[in-house]
């Protein structure tokens, strides 16, 4: 598999983890509880395969950099450093939200998640829009892969 063909996955999962993300949320307004415990996990492990892909497509093609320049490169670099502090913030928070409510300590719960839900799917939809800017903006040529990081 390419590291375009794991970026695709990356993102279809972060597309993924949005949309569970949405519909555990909605679940738990219409008071579904069981609907969005099971949306909830889904969406956890959607991001844990996040996670795994990423690092699989790292190490496949190091570091990928865009190949646009001028204000395209500053709204992109803006989207990118924005996403990922978040994103590494959403992983001890969604970790912690998984631990409470598996305890039943729902009002801890719902502190946290009123934090996690809003940066996850923000973290989510970035991670789309990363990759959708990297590999498929028009007017680009595609990513530019620093080769030398990896002794290539």
């Amino acid at each position: 598999m390419t590291g375009s063909s794991l970026a695709a996955v990356n993102a279809t999962l972060n597309g993924v983890s949005f949309f569970l993300l949405l519909g555990g949320y909605l679940a738990v307004r219409a008071r579904r509880p069981e609907l969005h415990r099971k949306l909830m996990v889904a969406a956890f492990v959607a991001a844990a395969l996040f996670f795994l892909t990423y690092a699989v497509r790292w190490l496949v093609t190091g570091t990928v950099y865009f190949p646009g320049h001028g204000w395209l490169k500053a709204v992109y670099l803006t989207i990118l450093f924005t996403h990922m502090p978040l994103a590494i913030l959403v992983v001890p928070l969604a970790l912690r939200a998984l631990y409470l409510a598996l305890k039943g300590r729902f009002a801890a719960h719902r502190r946290v998640t009123r934090w996690l839900y809003p940066l996850w799917t923000y973290v989510s939809v970035t991670g789309v829009i990363v990759y959708l800017m990297l590999y498929h903006l028009p007017g680009t040529s595609g990513p530019l892969v620093h080769l030398a990081s990896r002794g290539l």
